[in-house]
């Protein structure tokens, strides 16, 4: 059984995320603590100039809130965590500095475009320190 499994959940798909809980709880016990976790993406400078300046604080506590009420179905101890900027660096950076070892990420149908630039859960699988599930 794995101590800590990090759950990295998309806002735009929150239905799968309620999915993905389940399965890691299969994969923990009573004493494996959870970490879900949202990558607000950073914004570029020169459209930031053109949005109001709260839009990525709105974004970050959306995030919260939604990964807080995924929580409540869960009975283990469960951290939250919102950040901002690329979602792979920072779900793997995220990974590292709590010392998960398992991570369940979702992973989409790819399309063409994935073949030249990598989905998230690629670059995830590619790049991450411990065990990486991707559910399609």
């Amino acid at each position: 059984m794995y101590k800590k499994i990090m759950i990295p959940i998309d806002m735009a798909h929150l239905k799968e995320g309620d999915n993905i809980i389940k399965l890691a709880k299969a994969q923990g016990d009573k004493d494996t603590r959870f970490v879900l976790i949202n990558v607000v993406e950073d914004i570029p400078g020169w459209v930031t100039a053109q949005l109001p300046s709260n839009v990525i604080d709105k974004s970050k506590q959306y995030a919260h809130d939604q990964l807080k009420t995924l929580a409540k179905g869960i009975k283990n101890k469960v951290d939250i965590d919102v950040r901002i900027g690329s979602a792979y660096r920072s779900i793997l950076e995220a990974a590292e500095d709590m010392e998960v070892d398992l991570i369940i990420i979702a992973s989409h149908k790819p399309g063409v475009q994935d073949y030249f630039l990598g989905s998230t859960a690629a670059k995830v699988v590619r790049h991450a320190r411990c065990s990486v599930l991707v559910v399609r």
